[in-house]
């Protein structure tokens, strides 16, 4: 059995318990809102979030734009290693054991991502559990806004990838796949995805050994010689950017959820009580 399949089974099967854990209740509730509607509304979210990420910088505030200024300081900062970073990854290369290479390489590829995005999200929207529909939401609607920005800025910046050229070649909106270096791809689609399931749990080990899975696939293609460091740290902070961006947006509109409001519709529960010589009839409402 393939090796990159059977980390992915892995992947899910502990997701799945861990939501299972965390809200096992929704399961048990009756719900009257129809699968189709549901989606539809939360396909509203998803274009939603979308719009929210790029509409973000008009909003920041002093602290925001030093934090931006400090990120693109620290990356041309970075820059200066970038050449003794390629050869000491180039040299671990052959060291690195081949089912870490395929995990890097298959996770962060679009098509694969986007399958374990689009799982998890089905998973909720079927059993209607409010956790996994907002995971799902928030790994689709990240993994879609941070791949544009990084498709464009391929295309414009241009920059040769470590194997093809220095860090300072560049060759502007060339459709060579040797000139998109910059920024990573795998980085952001990979660590979108494990960074969004971390901000789901607030045990601290949990969160840790998603963040270290989302960053095989970013020390994976600097192994390989793909990337330069830079390419993968900005590519880093841009998806943390986005998803802090999409799951603060998420936490506010799935506060007035469908579910909740059905859930909240039921006027009066009957229920018998039994007490000393007494029976009698209660409604909680």
């Amino acid at each position: 059995m393939n090796k990159t399949f059977i980390a992915f089974l892995f992947l899910g099967l502990t997701i799945n318990i861990l939501f299972a854990q965390s809200d096992s209740l929704a399961f048990q509730q009756k719900q009257t809102i129809t699968t189709w509607s549901l989606a539809k509304h939360d396909a509203k979210l998803m274009w939603g979030s979308f719009k929210y990420v790029y509409s973000r910088p008009f909003q920041w505030d002093q602290d925001d734009i030093a934090i931006a200024t400090g990120v693109v300081v620290g990356t041309a900062g970075l820059n200066i290693l970038d050449e003794r970073a390629k050869n000491y990854f180039l040299e671990q290369d052959e060291h690195v054991p081949g089912v870490v290479k395929e995990f890097g390489w298959y996770f962060g590829s679009p098509q694969n991502n986007y399958g374990v995005n689009g799982a998890i999200y089905l998973a909720g929207l079927f059993t209607k559990n409010k956790a996994l529909r907002k995971t799902g939401i928030l790994m689709i609607s990240s993994a879609s806004a941070a791949g544009l920005i990084q498709t464009i800025s391929k295309n414009i910046t241009g920059r040769a990838r470590p194997n093809d050229g220095g860090k300072f070649t560049f060759k502007p909106f060339s459709k060579e796949g040797a000139y998109h270096s910059f920024p990573s791809g795998h980085t952001i689609l990979s660590f979108t995805t494990f960074y969004a399931l971390s901000k789901q749990f607030d045990n601290i080990w949990v969160k840790g050994a998603f963040i270290a899975g989302g960053m095989i696939s970013p020390v994976s293609r600097l192994w390989e010689g793909a990337h330069w460091l830079t390419d993968v740290a900005l590519s880093t902070a841009l998806t943390v950017f986005v998803v802090d961006s999409i799951d603060k947006y998420l936490d506010r509109e799935m506060s007035k959820d469908p579910l909740i409001q059905e859930k909240n519709r039921t006027k009066v529960s009957w229920h018998l009580k039994f007490s000393g010589n007494q029976i009698g009839l209660i409604g909680i409402f």
